[in-house]
């Protein structure tokens, strides 16, 4: 029988930190707009952030705010010591919302994009509400931080990148590969890298298999100008570059077109609302229809790789819009 008591001095797992973490008062309501029970998180500044302001702290880029899921992304034991560093919401925000003044107003859970995107960009980027005198230069942590050095900064030193708006985000999920391509001497060590804009994400390698299941979600923001989903398969290898195992571009056009004409997904049945029509110029093995499912926007797809010998990748998209 399993011993279910917690040992002594045994330390927490990460995940449970960051869960415990999470559930202090202040970080229970995001840390730019109070939106109630946020699920992602900025790595490096230390703070818990909703759905919608994640998505502007996304565009910042990585070496500003460096987004992961609290619930899907794969947290490094670094990066969960950075955020308990740091302390939470109120803590971050003593020093990033030190002197907010007259003239800007923190967002409400309910404010357009743009409000959000003009105080997070004050906030984080050109760092105007900090006390007077200070400036965070970028670290690996947050403003408390070992790896954070602050100091004063009499010249201004404001950098503006052209800001990338985003429409929703797409849950991808890769679920399976079938008679993929032979690469070593018998088999191969698959994994997929999705490529979406500038984002790129990849599930784990599977060691020593031709029809690999990894059953993983890929979370990826979908911005106004967007173009197909780059699919790529390779095999790992240890001591050489990994080789190719195939590629297909994913056309997200008619899941999002269908999406947002629909509106609201949970208002209506289950139904069919949209299609993307198997062709010579794409890879799909068939028709792949966009459905709506127990209120949630979903199309389901077999790709068949391109310029590779044979394999097949099979993948679920949902569409999840901004306001959810």
């Amino acid at each position: 029988m399993r011993n279910s008591r917690v040992e002594l001095g045994r330390p927490a797992s990460g995940k449970r930190r960051l869960k415990d973490l999470l559930l202090q008062q202040d970080n229970r309501v995001c840390a730019d707009c109070n939106a109630p029970d946020p699920k992602w998180a900025s790595a490096n500044i230390g703070v818990f952030v909703c759905l919608k302001c994640c998505g502007v702290h996304r565009s910042l880029g990585s070496h500003i705010s460096k987004i992961l899921s609290v619930t899907l992304d794969e947290w490094t034991e670094e990066e969960i010591d950075s955020m308990i560093e740091v302390g939470g919401n109120a803590a971050a925000n003593s020093i990033y919302e030190a002197y907010i003044p007259e003239g800007h107003k923190k967002p409400e859970p309910d404010a357009s994009h743009e409000q959000r995107a003009n105080f997070i960009v004050s906030k984080y980027e050109n760092q105007e509400f900090l006390k007077p005198g200070l400036r965070i230069v970028s670290g690996k942590g947050g403003p408390n931080s070992n790896s954070a050095k602050s100091r004063i900064d009499g010249g201004s030193s404001k950098r503006t990148e052209g800001m990338v708006e985003f429409i929703g985000m797409l849950k991808v999920k890769v679920i399976k590969g079938t008679n993929l391509a032979i690469r070593d001497i018998k088999t191969s060590d698959p994994y997929v890298v999705l490529n979406l804009g500038t984002q790129t994400s990849q599930t784990r390698v599977i060691s020593s298999n031709l029809n690999p299941v990894w059953n993983e979600e890929i979370m990826l923001s979908v911005p106004e100008i967007y173009g197909p989903i780059k699919l790529k398969v390779f095999d790992y290898d240890t001591f050489s570059a990994d080789d190719i195992m195939g590629e297909a571009d994913i056309d997200i056009q008619p899941l999002i077109s269908s999406a947002m004409a629909c509106g609201n997904a949970a208002m209506f049945a289950n139904m069919q609302i949209g299609k993307w029509l198997k062709a010579d110029g794409n890879a799909l093995i068939e028709d792949s229809i966009v459905n709506i499912v127990d209120g949630k926007v979903i199309q389901a797809m077999t790709l068949k790789l391109q310029n590779v010998e044979c394999g097949e990748i099979d993948l679920e998209i949902e569409w999840i819009p901004l306001d959810q």
